[in-house]
């Protein structure tokens, strides 16, 4: 290969790898705490309870075809430890404006099982399993997670749910 040719594959390497990289996972913001025992109490009741969930989801997809950003609906109640616990850690002061730049953010109470479920029906859930339950889409509607995994067995840890959560930025 000469000299001039290299110098060519080089730079194209260099400029497909930062298409790559540019197109990744935005990188998770380092989370202070290393357990939710950590969060600060009482923990935080996401789910308005009263709010029409419909106008909800639907001014969340608004917001987020006008800002360029992924919705990310969190599916739950607020008698869940898991939901809440991961409210606490997406309102830690590190985290918070990670989500809030890359994600139009919307709760919505599913009660137990048994409310709102047709939230989770318009993005082809069938049967919630489990919650909290998120479903990440872009603005379009088209969904690019649905699942409950953020808090699993896998990531009990709130750097581990931060990171499921960076995956899924824009």
């Amino acid at each position: 290969m000469t000299r001039v040719s290299s110098a060519f594959a080089f730079t194209l390497a260099l400029c497909v790898t930062g298409f790559a990289v540019a197109q990744a996972a935005a990188p998770a913001p380092r989370v202070h705490i290393a357990d939710a025992k950590q969060l600060a109490t009482p923990l935080p009741y996401p789910y308005d309870e009263a709010a029409d969930a419909n106008a909800a989801v639907d001014a969340a997809f608004a917001r987020a075809k006008a800002n360029g950003k992924r919705v990310l609906i969190d599916l739950g109640g607020n008698w869940c430890p898991d939901c809440r616990i991961l409210a606490g850690v997406m309102d830690l002061s590190e985290v918070k404006p990670f989500l809030d730049s890359h994600f139009e953010i919307v709760s919505v109470d599913v009660g137990r099982f048994d409310k709102n479920l047709q939230i989770p029906a318009r993005f082809h859930v069938a049967k919630l399993t489990g919650v909290p339950w998120l479903i990440i889409a872009d603005s379009d509607g088209q969904v690019a997670a649905s699942s409950y995994e953020v808090t699993d067995e896998h990531h009990t840890k709130p750097q581990a749910m931060v990171d499921w959560l960076a995956h899924w930025a824009k």
